[in-house]
């Protein structure tokens, strides 16, 4: 914290004119999203696993459709909080921030046999029953192993360190898949990886298929267990995902695996000797989780 409330020499007054700041942002605490916004946001998010390639217009108009007095500010303000937007090819509407480098994509053409060889991460946005919370999954392309996750409230790029640095101190892979969002090209999230050695691949923008396994994932947790449950806070979030992703990993049977778990195929052993190696990552929910509170930007 910038401000000291408590200084001995200093008055919050005087703290506040040396930062340049007015004495009432001290003061101010955000609030959260009313519970009616809430409720449009999971009305969003479950409609976006359904149909990813609606704008905020279609967006607009399916609410509407659904009983929901709505305009295309307030679905777009609440589509960008949620960090979600259309899946389709098209032009360039953005530049990325200048100290960030955009890698090229690696995997196309690229024939992927073995545990550890690529890595992808993404975020979501996941509901409960008063507020929302972010969460980002490091998965072995090969496997479908969730290797690492992490709970925030924010978007910052904090949370998405702490959940690399947990994959990392359990493996490492030849090649670490993103999309070009902002926490992934930060100096620190590439640094991290060129470090290791690991190279960086990153996602065409506007293209929705080339982290599809990650995707998929974030569908399966939502419809699997999110939804369901419609967990009443962060500690509870946590607690059921930390039980989901051990599911997931040692006992869900998948076909595209020939009916085996991410775990035997990622570890390469039986159920048994799957279930005594390691599981994936779990962290804390990062800052400000507390019993009951709503969690919000």
């Amino acid at each position: 914290m910038l401000v000291e409330p408590g200084h001995a020499s200093l008055s919050v007054r005087r703290q506040c004119e040396l930062l340049g700041l007015p004495r009432s942002s001290f003061y101010y605490e955000p609030l959260g999203e009313s519970a009616q916004n809430l409720a449009l946001m999971r009305q969003i998010d479950e409609q976006h696993l359904r149909t990813p390639f609606f704008g905020v217009e279609q967006m607009t108009e399916w609410l509407k459709r659904e009983g929901q007095w709505v305009n295309p500010k307030r679905v777009r303000r609440l589509m960008r909080l949620m960090g979600i937007e259309a899946m389709y090819p098209r032009p360039r509407t953005s530049r990325p921030h200048p100290e960030h480098k955009i890698y090229p994509y690696l995997l196309r053409d690229l024939t992927i046999t073995r545990p550890d060889q690529v890595w992808a991460s993404d975020i979501t946005y996941v509901p409960m029953h008063r507020g929302f919370l972010y969460l980002v999954a490091i998965m072995d392309w090969f496997s479908r192993y969730v290797v690492a996750w992490q709970l925030s409230n924010s978007l910052d790029v904090g949370f998405c360190l702490e959940c690399l640095d947990g994959a990392l101190a359990a493996g490492r892979p030849e090649i670490f898949n993103t999309d070009q969002g902002s926490q992934f090209t930060s100096a620190a999230f590439t640094g991290r990886l060129e470090a290791c050695g690991v190279a960086i691949s990153m996602d065409g923008r506007g293209r929705a298929l080339d982290n599809v396994f990650i995707e998929r994932l974030w569908r399966t947790v939502k419809y699997e267990e999110i939804y369901p449950n419609e967990y009443e806070n962060g500690w509870a979030l946590e607690a059921g995902l930390n039980a989901y992703f051990a599911f997931y990993c040692h006992q869900r049977l998948h076909s595209s695996l020939g009916y085996r778990t991410p775990a035997e195929v990622y570890h390469g052993v039986s159920q048994a000797s799957a279930v005594r190696a390691r599981g994936p990552t779990t962290k804390c929910i990062k800052s400000r989780a507390t019993q009951g509170k709503t969690y919000s930007n």
